[in-house]
């Protein structure tokens, strides 16, 4: 990927990305939300999820395919169980909704030690690790796990994609021990469709076994891809079959299905959510070895995982608080010159004015 990233102003992207969200019907509350999310995304390095990403969704599935509905309200179901909860977004723009819903976890979590969301007739969120970062930065073990918005994956052994991306995210509270949240954030397969449109537009192969062509062959085109594997084998395939189990019990329909507002009218065609919340306190034995606490028992058992001739072993999240930290000193966010100019293509579709790339800087 190119190396070569120029220094756009948090304030110039979030002005151009909400207004890109508002001309395509969005209120300004959604907006705001979309575009604190992609320049968190950003931020944090994650090219493959930033507002480009977002508005390509949106695009092909979303607002102007029925399957987002801009201004909606989300229906908070009656539960017997105290610290669950069960939304239907009805389709609400999905940034907004899963913040929303990680608050809430995190005011369960408060009360009850633990919080949990299920949300029916969603629209993609984007990144999970976002949300779980922002919870563990405040002191919270965040979980999260979707369907994707397509079925796009062949299952292990298979040769038709009948499975999302699925990503799951994990995140911990340890900037205390290292200086920043574990963020254990994946999809389960090789890579994201959105690396595969990264690499598009940078002109660049793809890994080899990420990608299957039309007719199932392996490919490194970006061109050529069709649908994509799981990582992992058999592995990355069961770890993507929970996300669509946890998503049928939530009222999730056929992932073949999903987004596909085509086909089967009778059908759901939305993804699915869930959200958890843990409080630290709430599953402390208090036994920790040596007079320790907590936090310094958790500091303990990471330098003893990254001890023993491990010291330069990365932990999940590190690289994300490096591009974060690189974000922090540049003074703004980084995008290469073929981003720029996709963002300008957004500025011409909602009328705002075009970027110049010689206004922003390089980067060191």
């Amino acid at each position: 990927m190119s190396e070569t990233f120029h220094i756009v102003p948090e304030s110039t992207h979030n002005a151009l990305v909400e207004a890109a969200y508002q001309h395509r019907g969005y209120t300004v509350d959604e907006a705001a939300a979309a575009s604190r999310f992609s320049a968190h995304a950003s931020r944090h390095g994650i090219r493959t999820h930033n507002a480009l990403k977002a508005l390509h969704l949106d695009h092909l599935f979303g607002s102007a395919a029925g399957g987002c509905k801009p201004g909606v309200q989300i229906e908070k179901k009656e539960s017997r169980f105290a610290a669950s909860q069960v939304w239907n977004a009805n389709r609400k723009l999905g940034q907004a909704t899963a913040y929303e819903a990680m608050d809430e976890c995190i005011a369960l979590a408060d009360k009850y030690g633990i919080g949990q969301i299920s949300v029916d007739n969603a629209f993609h969120y984007l990144w999970g690790g976002g949300y779980v970062m922002e919870a563990a930065s405040r002191g919270y073990i965040a979980y999260t796990n979707c369907t994707a918005a397509l079925a796009e994956v062949v299952p292990f052994m298979g040769k038709f994609p009948t499975l999302g991306t699925n990503p799951h995210s994990w995140g911990f509270p340890t900037t205390d021990a290292v200086g920043f949240p574990i963020v254990v954030d994946w999809a389960t397969s090789v890579i994201a469709m959105g690396r595969v449109q990264q690499f598009l537009r940078e002109g660049q192969p793809l890994p080899a076994g990420a990608a299957v062509d039309k007719d199932g062959n392996p490919t490194t085109d970006a061109k050529a891809v069709s649908a994509l594997t799981t990582f992992g084998a058999h592995k990355g395939y069961g770890l993507s079959l929970i996300n669509e189990l946890v998503g049928a019990y939530i009222g999730g329909s056929l992932p073949t299905l999903r987004s596909r507002w085509d086909q089967h009218p009778e059908e759901k065609h939305t993804p699915a959510f869930y959200f958890q919340v843990i409080h630290p306190d709430a599953i402390s034995g208090g036994d920790f070895a040596l007079g320790r606490d907590q936090s310094k028992n958790v500091k303990a058992v990471i330098d003893d995982i990254l001890g023993h001739g491990n010291e330069n072993c990365l932990l999940p999240g590190q690289l994300e608080a490096k591009a974060a930290a690189r974000s922090e000193a540049a003074g703004g966010l980084l995008f290469s010159p073929a981003e720029i100019e996709a963002f300008n293509e957004v500025a011409v579709e909602c009328g705002s004015t075009p970027w110049n790339l010689s206004d922003f800087p390089v980067a060191n």
